[in-house]
């Protein structure tokens, strides 16, 4: 994440959307770049530490946002793919965010259900469904949407990464047939080992990233993370400008990507449903 060179593919992408603006990294702008090990007890130190250095703009995924908007009220904060900005609080509304935090949003709440009905699709003869989540991305539309199909859920929280583990043992354990990952952060740090998992305990799983398909999950439904971290520079360079936080609209993404891991597909001798390849995106060989 340091540097005018990151290796990070996200602070990369941040980057070269300022540079496309016409800022230049050490001449117009550096960057103070701060990470934890994605334990939510770890944000509000990191919080306060970035406060204190008097910054022009945050820019932040969204779990970190929470720890950010106690930390300050003045200091204007850029969610970089906030999941649902509005019902977690971040923002008074889409349009009129109102205070000092703007950015993008990762698509908000049909897109739990809709990742459902994908995997359902891919796996017709799922009677369970085992759903694993952290805090800050509790599936309550899942849930709902679970109970409206009259589909059964086994939900199975957690909240540091030694509990993954625990977690599959528990899904296995409960018979489930199918995996559906909602993450905020946490699993998405953890996104190899959480692929390496499903695939030994033969479970076909959704996630809501690209990335989780690349490190070797199966399938994925969701906006793409890289480009909406590109784009948030166009929200820091409007607030470099002059503009306020609570004028700038949330920004939503207008195009979700299916990618489907054909080799991971062989590996649990799945055989993905025409259906789901034609609508495919992307295939991963």
């Amino acid at each position: 994440m340091v540097g005018p060179q990151p290796r990070r593919p996200s602070t990369k992408a941040f980057l070269r959307g300022l540079h496309e603006l016409g800022y230049v990294y050490g001449e117009h702008f550096v960057t103070e770049a701060r990470a934890v090990d994605e334990r939510l007890e770890g944000y509000p130190a990191l919080a306060t530490e970035l406060v204190r250095l008097q910054l022009d703009v945050i820019v932040a995924a969204g779990p970190t946002v929470p720890a950010l908007q106690k930390a300050t009220a003045t200091i204007p904060i850029v969610m970089a793919a906030a999941a649902d900005p509005v019902r977690d609080g971040f923002v008074r509304s889409l349009g009129h965010p109102g205070g000092n935090v703007t950015g993008l949003s990762l698509g908000g709440a049909e897109l739990g259900p809709k990742r459902l009905d994908l995997l359902k699709e891919l796996v017709p003869t799922a009677k369970l469904v085992a759903v694993i989540w952290e805090p800050g991305a509790a599936p309550r539309e899942i849930d709902a949407a679970a109970r409206t199909r009259g589909w059964k859920l086994l939900s199975l929280e957690v909240r540091r990464p030694d509990e993954i583990e625990r977690a599959f043992r528990a899904a296995i354990d409960a018979r489930a047939d199918a995996l559906l990952v909602v993450t905020g952060g946490l699993l998405t740090a953890e996104a190899r080992r959480i692929a390496e998992l499903a695939a030994k305990s033969r479970l076909p799983a959704m996630y809501p990233l690209r990335l989780h398909v690349e490190a070797g999950g199966l399938i994925s439904y969701g906006t793409d993370i890289v480009e909406v971290w590109r784009r948030a520079a166009s929200f820091v360079g409007k607030i470099l400008k002059g503009a306020k936080p609570a004028d700038l609209p949330v920004e939503q993404p207008t195009k979700f990507e299916l990618v489907i891991n054909l080799k991971a597909a062989k590996a649990l001798k799945l055989t993905i449903p025409q259906t789901l390849l034609l609508q495919a995106d992307q295939l991963i060989e």
